[in-house]
């Protein structure tokens, strides 16, 4: 009986398979989206059909599309309004970047001014209050939201329009700071503080919102990207990821529900009833919860406090509730992925998925960020499976002295437990990396640079944080790759194998060859989903 004819093989190709019963070979036949075979060029003859394209990539490399693990492509939209103040550290230059911003809406029907990606080294030599940044904003309502996401500061206008005119009580640990007198300072921790600054500002349109997303998406495929997790979402999220499948997805994506401290009865039930929701390139089917905040402010939650005293409370005021709430999810067939910063915050989500069964899928429950890791919990990791997803280029704002906010906050024992992707690897901890995105750059060739270097990729003289940690080229390739989409329950995805997807980049040199500082720069020619070009010249 004749072989089936392809319907594209790729060959004279160095393909990196991410496959340990083959992991190189010369060529691919791509049949019905998926992969038909993977083999050397010669054996391919058998394959090549009246109709199969035979495209010869002249010694390019091919490997698996990659997968961000973790960002927030469709939140971010509203997170990442307005000027990007990346790079800004002093006071100086966030009023001008400020004043300019201001400048630039003035003449907006309801003019706000936004920002975001502000690093915390500005706050050393100013206020972090609305008083401070009043004149730069020209008394104009303002939002600046700080790098990780989880900060920011209004103005005074801004405050007076949402009407935080003092302390509120949250079901989580987000706090409207106060001064002595219990008037609001401006600084806003944690989303339930922050945002209803942002649901009082002007909103983008539905079309704006769906065009925005859809071009954001779309750029991924620049670093060799063709899927995505999303670590948040609701239902109206939900319903833009349908509008944006109509139009073609030009990336895969997994998005988890969001579940906060607080949500009633009535708001379980209709996350569970979002399970099951799927598109032709999107799927539902996690939910995202919080055993933290972040060690900058003292929320992330620490065994032992921090050296401002924080780091002692959980982002749940009662424990038990989240456990309760993980068992809900669980036993209503979800993946659960928790937000898990400091060393606590991490064993507290060990505990909880240890008391539940695994998912259906097969995929093990994750955690995210697991910034600072004791020794105990990696054990316990390793021992019951739990996947670890984690942002190596997170490491960026730290300071090789140890003078920036996280380090100083954790002190050098708990900072040298940074960020443990080695020791993970070497205990047997499943492993996905992934951005943050607009926490950190959505680049996935920065990403990797940051897992295998510990450094500014591009300064080879720059400070490399616990060097004992760096990833190989092809563990990082893995984090992004076979690491991601098995920590998402998709395991004929991040492989390039008879039957799997055929969703794959196609890269000018090899990832695992080119030196981790030229990766970032290191052109992506196309990438495909089901065997389709979704980005290059024949998409």
């Amino acid at each position: 009986m004749p072989s089936p004819a392809a319907d594209t093989i790729l060959t004279n190709a160095n393909v990196v398979t991410m496959d340990p019963r083959r992991p190189h070979a010369e060529a691919i036949a791509i049949r019905g989206g998926r992969v038909l075979a993977v083999a050397d060029a010669a054996a391919m003859t058998d394959l090549v059909g009246d109709v199969t394209e035979v495209r010869d990539l002249r010694g390019r490399t091919v490997t698996p599309g990659l997968i961000d693990a973790h960002l927030h492509p469709i939140q971010g939209l509203d997170l990442a309004a307005g000027c990007d103040l990346a790079g800004i550290v002093t006071a100086d230059a966030l009023l001008r970047a400020l004043r300019a911003e201001a400048d630039r809406v003035v003449g907006d029907d309801d003019p706000w001014v936004r920002a975001w990606n502000l690093d915390y080294d500005v706050f050393h030599d100013l206020p972090r209050t609305a008083a401070a940044i009043d004149d730069a904003v020209r008394g104009l309502p303002a939002l600046i939201v700080l790098f990780d996401g989880h900060t920011a500061l209004a103005s005074t206008e801004a405050l007076r329009r949402t009407g935080i005119d003092r302390a509120i009580a949250f079901a989580d640990t987000a706090e409207v700071v106060v001064d002595a007198d219990g008037r609001p300072t401006g600084e806003l921790r944690e989303m339930s503080a922050f945002w209803p600054v942002i649901d009082a500002a002007p909103a983008w349109l539905r079309q704006e919102r769906l065009d925005r997303a859809r071009t954001l998406l779309a750029g991924l495929g620049a670093s060799g990207l063709t899927g995505g997790c999303i670590m948040d979402g609701t239902a109206s999220d939900l319903d833009l990821l349908s509008d944006l499948d109509a139009l073609g997805l030009p990336v895969r994506i997994v998005t988890a529900i969001d579940h906060q401290p607080g949500f009633d009865e009535a708001r379980t039930q209709a996350n569970i009833a979002l399970r099951d929701r799927a598109g032709s390139r999107w799927r539902a089917g996690l939910v995202k919860l919080y055993a933290d905040g972040v060690v900058e402010t003292g929320t992330a939650w620490l065994y032992e406090p921090d050296s401002a005293g924080g780091g002692n409370t959980p982002f749940w005021g009662d424990v038990a509730t989240y456990e309760r709430t993980v068992r809900r999810y669980a036993e209503a067939g979800f993946q659960i992925a928790t937000h898990a910063i400091g060393d606590r915050a991490i064993g507290s989500a060990i505990d909880a998925y240890l008391a539940v069964e695994r998912p259906a899928s097969g995929a093990s429950h994750r955690i995210e960020h697991l910034e600072t890791l004791a020794d105990a919990d990696l054990a316990r990791l390793a021992a019951a499976g739990i996947t670890a997803s984690i942002q190596p280029l997170h490491m960026q704002w730290r300071k090789p002295d140890g003078s920036d906010d996280w380090s100083t906050r954790l002190g050098p024992e708990r900072s040298a437990r940074a960020w443990r992707a080695g020791d993970m690897l070497r205990a047997g901890v499943p492993l996905a990396l992934g951005s943050d995105w607009p926490i950190a750059q959505s680049d996935a060739r920065v990403g990797l640079a940051w897992a295998m270097l510990r450094r500014t990729p591009g300064d080879r003289d720059a400070f490399v944080f616990e060097p004992e940690q760096r990833l190989t080229a092809m563990q990082a390739l893995h984090g992004a790759t076979r690491g991601a989409a098995l920590a998402q329950g998709d395991a004929d995805l991040g492989i390039l194998a008879p039957g799997t997807r055929a969703d794959y980049a196609v890269w000018e040199e090899s990832p695992l060859e080119v030196s981790p500082d030229d990766l970032v720069s290191l052109p992506v020619l196309e990438t495909a989903i089901d065997g389709r070009p979704t980005s290059g010249p024949t998409a």
